[in-house]
């Protein structure tokens, strides 16, 4: 009966969507797809357009909601899909890479690239996680952390490729429009391997249930099994990557829903998650139909699936994690005092850096090593003040934020305040108009404002644990994509001016707004130094900070708003900057900086030493081409949060003796 109604509820949601994509009534398409002539455009528009858009629609959601069970049920973990995986990540950079090099050889063989992408991301994520980590929050949160490093990436490779960047922005937001039938053909075999997972899948998906020590004394070779479902699913979700780009949510979301619905064996949840998945990308893909009736671009199906999935993830997340996983990260081990020789060094790099970043640079002749000329340095200084600045402010605000929550993995970039941020200066100039580069910073803190009280809100009830927090910010982060890939999807110059935003551009920026955000940030980092005291009380325990004689509530209050301030000054300014808020307080715990107002004031001298590093490296790299200086933070960054998580499953392996 259930999967009756769910086979109802999809033949209704098809209709829907047909309606939606043609512009002919219902007896004409009867007559049509009886064999009647196409007469008029919109006869030709339903038959090659909205017909097989629906189709691949239903192809697409059907195998991504069976590609989702399959894997649940095999890692035994309701959060693992696709894109928690970084599998689709994965995918979508080797297609972009393969297609810059080569379109006709992506066009022929893409999807063996895909695959390809697929296998080494999810390869390493597994690698991250552990054994032991697969069934709980580590692997997802392994697979969100390569996700971003992956798109970073994927970004800056389109950013090098204006030619091609408008395809492949759409191609990334998932692009379900179809022209003719060509597509529908090249995917039906590709996907028919799904017939197999349900015909063999169910048993070896039972015995798993039963764990891995279970299922191998009832004779499964457990490993072999697990690789041989996961390539399954993984060329799968390379072939529907090739096809439509990368669709994220549904499948994490249809195994959920098909649990919801009552759902108990596996061969049961393997079909009715295939029947939710192919409905609920119908349902998105509707909205996104619908939506664009009332915009001048086409809003990307990609885009209108995350607006239901992130919210989703997000509840997902507060029921589905273990008990384990509420635990927190190990603390970072490290010199247990920081000492006048080491800071002495530190000062010394820093002026390093900046003395390389003014006075080396590679010109047509070769690499010159001088001192700028006026017109030179007058280009030069306001993109190193404002990556200084930006660094030191994002730094801050890590160290204020990890202190605070008594969270290691804390950072407004992590936590979605930077998220928050652009997602009002992007709505902004959405539906008011004007340029991103001309946005303040009072929507900024707006934005990163609201996301910090939902933070709060939804941290509290599981204690502000640090993997929960980790990816709501993440979710948030998901949320805020799918808001501004409308209008990067357009390819307009508008979009390419968020694109350069959106990988934190110092490149832009004016000399006044240079000194405004190094006078801003200076004049806060004082007023945090001055609150140590604070922080030290509040990082112990709220208890002993109460005992002590603190006002906590305000205490935090005012912290929080702090970080906030930082956050959306540097978005607002460059754009907003990834991973340097996670990075320099860890750096700067590692060095012996233990106490606040050490940890606070080496974090800020690390994150801009480390910003004035990734804008001249994003100036050399490709020369005469530039990079934003954000985009090489993002990289540095992400790879150290890779080594971090890494390192926590090490320890924790070592704890457990596993």
């Amino acid at each position: 009966m259930r999967h009756a109604l769910m086979a109802l509820a999809l033949i209704l949601t098809f209709l829907l969507h047909v309606e939606l994509g043609s512009g002919i009534d219902f007896l004409r398409r009867l007559e049509l797809l009886g064999g009647g002539e196409p007469a008029s455009f919109e006869d030709v528009r339903f038959l090659f357009s909205a017909l097989p858009r629906a189709v691949i629609t239903v192809m697409i959601g059907a195998s991504l909601g069976l590609v989702g069970s399959v894997l649940q049920q095999a890692f035994q973990n309701r959060l693992v899909s696709p894109m928690t995986l970084g599998s689709s990540s994965g995918a979508w950079l080797a297609l972009v890479i393969v297609t810059v090099y080569d379109q006709n050889l992506a066009a022929s063989h893409g999807e063996w690239f895909s695959m390809t992408g697929a296998i080494l991301a999810t390869g390493l994520v597994m690698l991250i996680a552990g054994r032991s980590g697969i069934g709980g929050l580590p692997i997802v949160l392994a697979g969100m952390a390569i996700n971003i490093l992956l798109l970073s990436i994927a970004s800056g490779v389109v950013l090098l490729n204006r030619e091609l960047a408008t395809g492949l922005l759409i191609w990334k937001t998932g692009d379900l429009t179809q022209t003719d039938w060509t597509w529908v053909i090249w995917l039906a075999p590709r996907l028919a391997i799904g017939g197999l997972l349900l015909a063999l899948a169910p048993r070896p998906l039972t015995l798993l249930r039963l764990g891995e020590e279970g299922a191998a004394a009832r004779g499964l070779p457990v490993w072999p099994a697990l690789l041989a479902l996961l390539a399954v699913c993984l060329w799968m979700t390379a072939s529907a990557v090739t096809a439509v780009g990368v669709i994220g949510f549904i499948a994490l979301l249809a195994p959920n829903i098909a649990r919801g619905l009552g759902a108990r064996s596996s061969l049961g949840e393997m079909v009715s998650s295939l029947l939710a998945g192919a409905a609920l990308l119908l349902l998105t893909d509707s909205i996104a139909l619908f939506a664009s009736r009332f915009t001048s671009n086409i809003v990307p199906s990609g885009a209108s699936a995350a607006l239901i999935g992130a919210p989703a993830l997000i509840l997902l997340t507060r029921r589905s994690l273990k008990a384990k996983d509420h635990t927190a990260f190990g603390v970072i081990e490290g010199r247990m005092r920081l000492g006048r020789t080491r800071i002495g060094i530190l000062l010394g790099m820093f002026a390093l850096t900046g003395a390389v970043g003014l006075t080396v640079a590679p010109s047509q002749t070769g690499w010159a090593v001088e001192w700028p000329n006026e017109t030179v340095l007058s280009l030069r200084w306001p993109r190193m003040l404002a990556a200084l600045a930006a660094g030191m402010g994002m730094a801050l605000a890590g160290g204020i934020l990890q202190r605070l929550l008594r969270n290691p993995l804390a950072s407004p970039d992590i936590m979605g305040m930077s998220q928050g941020a652009t997602l009002t200066l992007v709505a902004g100039v959405v539906f008011w108009g004007g340029s991103i580069v001309d946005s303040t910073a009072g929507g900024a803190f707006f934005g990163s404002s609201m996301v910090l009280l939902l933070l709060i809100i939804l941290g509290r009830r599981h204690d502000f644990s640090p993997g929960i927090m980790a990816l709501v910010g993440i979710s948030i982060a998901a949320l805020m994509d799918a808001l501004v890939q409308f209008l990067l999807a357009s390819g307009s110059d508008a979009a390419f001016a968020i694109l350069n935003w959106l990988n934190g551009s110092t490149y832009r920026v004016a000399a006044e707004d240079a000194l405004f955000l190094f006078v801003a940030v200076l004049m806060i980092l004082g007023v945090s130094l001055s609150l140590h005291r604070w922080l030290t009380l509040i990082s112990a325990g709220d208890g002993i900070a109460a005992a002590r004689g603190l006002a906590v509530g305000r205490a935090r209050v005012v912290l929080l708003t702090i970080a906030a301030l930082l956050t959306a000054l540097v978005t607002a300014i460059i754009g907003p900057v990834a991973f340097v808020g996670l990075l320099a307080p860890h750096m700067a715990a590692l060095l012996g900086a233990r106490g606040a107002r050490d940890q606070l004031a080496v974090s800020a001298l690390l994150g801009a030493g480390l910003m004035l590093l990734s804008d001249w490296l994003a100036r050399i790299l490709i020369y005469p081409a530039q990079l934003p200086a954000g985009l090489v933070a993002s990289v540095l960054g992400g790879v150290y949060f890779i080594l971090l998580l890494t390192r926590s499953q090490v320890l924790s392996r070592k704890a457990t003796g596993t």
